[in-house]
């Protein structure tokens, strides 16, 4: 069973449009350390504080070394083992290193890409329920057909670490 930290406060950051990577109006939240895991289930740890949330789809692998966004959902990603320098918000975003327990949600749109992990970096990644995941490439034609589809995207019903009455809830609304 997952234990989250109380008074959870994720770091909120707004990236730009920069042409090509859409990202968002709503804020990129990363909950650093706000997970504490069953060290010999990390994995199954977040898995189950994901589902328990609403957040379903999940998968087990690490992040692409390619930048890309998701155009028709929001995506969350939570680090089971080691760690990742991860450039977020598309090449004029920002680098952040991303170390277990910690837990980044991205608004649709929003650019990311592995810079660098460490040998037993895994993350679970997760959606709200509804919406079809697709990676989109960083082009002008896949920005202009982004700019369609994200406005779209419906909020999600709960945040995926602290739940209906998450930073989520209030930071995203």
């Amino acid at each position: 069973m997952a234990v989250v930290r109380d008074n959870a406060e994720p770091l909120a950051i707004v990236f730009e449009d920069d042409g090509l990577v859409p990202n968002n109006v709503l804020p990129f939240l990363v909950y650093q350390g706000a997970v504490k895991l069953d060290s010999t289930q990390p994995e199954e740890t977040i898995e189950s504080l994901f589902e328990a949330n609403g957040w379903g789809g999940t998968w087990r692998n690490g992040v692409f070394d390619y930048l890309h966004y998701h155009a028709t959902v929001h995506e969350v990603l939570g680090v089971a083992r080691g760690s990742a320098r991860v450039r977020f918000g598309g090449d004029h975003g920002q680098e952040l290193e991303i170390k277990t327990g910690d837990v980044a949600i991205l608004p649709a749109g929003t650019g990311h890409q592995r810079i660098k992990a460490s040998g037993d970096f895994c993350v679970i990644g997760a959606y709200p329920p509804g919406a079809k995941m697709e990676i989109t490439r960083a082009t002008p034609d896949n920005h202009a057909k982004a700019l369609k589809t994200i406005p779209k995207v419906a909020l999600p019903p709960a945040d995926p670490v602290t739940g209906k009455d998450g930073a989520m809830m209030r930071l995203w609304r």
